[in-house]
């Protein structure tokens, strides 16, 4: 079996004490020697200082490249010029470019205004130009809320990589026939860039289940089953979320896959174990 390299998401946290947890968090996945790690960023920069903070704790831990997730919806150009300035002189190098969420009284496609970005391959071609990031997008294997079919996606996300994007993180799903569907149908539209699948551990079932349906992710009846009675047992859902998470790793790397993202959600133990079954 293959040996697939791994990266790590995690989220500004709220609170001090959300802070000091996750130090310890990153502490103890920066043993795993991941090959990067980013910082999300949220819809119309919501956290946009939260995101620099948490990024500046993480450098002072480790020399593993940190990548800042970065929205352009509804934020000039030069007010994200200036953002991603700073960004670079701190010394990240890694931006995960995102449409982000569509703000109440906008709808999508937006209409042409040239002090704002219109689509995500005009945002990567105008970051490129300002510095020579690294430069992640989205991908969609179960298509996109906002997109009409997966073609579209499809387009768009060939549309990303012609524009320099280095790879594609795609949005976490279960059923990992849907990812490799995906590669095919990519590979059919002529995209090479890499497409790495983004895997999410299962913390809390109920509430992966409304993010789930917010991302358009789909959650396949069998893991209802998997999960049914256990709210109320919480070992017995965690063995059921680390058999889960894997035995997708496993079957990822079997199949040849040269790089997992983990939506860590800030913890450490099941996507621990599931790096470990595949190193």
């Amino acid at each position: 079996m293959s040996k697939p390299t791994f990266s790590f998401e995690f989220f500004p946290p709220k609170t001090e004490k959300g802070s000091d947890a996750l130090i310890k968090v990153v502490a103890e996945l920066v043993k795993l020697n991941p090959k990067f790690m980013t910082v999300t960023y949220g819809a119309g920069g919501t956290t946009k200082d939260g995101t620099i903070d948490t990024i500046m704790k993480k450098m002072e831990l480790t020399d593993i490249p940190i990548g800042s997730h970065l929205t352009f919806i509804n934020t000039p150009k030069e007010e994200l010029y200036k953002y991603v300035d700073g960004l670079w002189n701190r010394g990240v190098k890694h931006i995960v470019a995102l449409r982000g969420d569509m703000p109440e009284g906008l709808q999508w496609p937006l209409d042409d205004d040239g002090d704002y970005f219109q689509y995500t391959s005009d945002f990567v071609e105008g970051l490129l130009e300002r510095h020579p990031f690294e430069i992640s997008v989205g991908a969609y294997p179960e298509k996109h809320p906002d997109s009409k079919t997966l073609k579209a996606d499809v387009y768009a996300l060939g549309m990303k990589c012609e524009a320099g994007a280095t790879r594609a993180l795609t949005q976490f799903f279960f059923d990992n026939n849907a990812y490799y569907d995906f590669v095919d149908k990519c590979a059919g539209a002529g995209i090479t860039t890499q497409i790495a699948p983004g895997l999410l551990p299962i913390h809390d079932f109920k509430s992966m289940c409304k993010f789930a349906k917010r991302c358009g992710a789909n959650v396949p009846d069998w893991l209802y089953d998997k999960f049914e009675g256990l709210n109320r047992k919480p070992e017995e859902a965690r063995k059921v979320a680390i058999d889960l998470l894997v035995a997708q790793s496993e079957d990822l790397a079997k199949n040849g896959v040269d790089h997992i993202h983990y939506y860590t959600l800030n913890k450490s133990d099941i996507t621990t174990q599931a790096i470990q079954s595949i190193s």
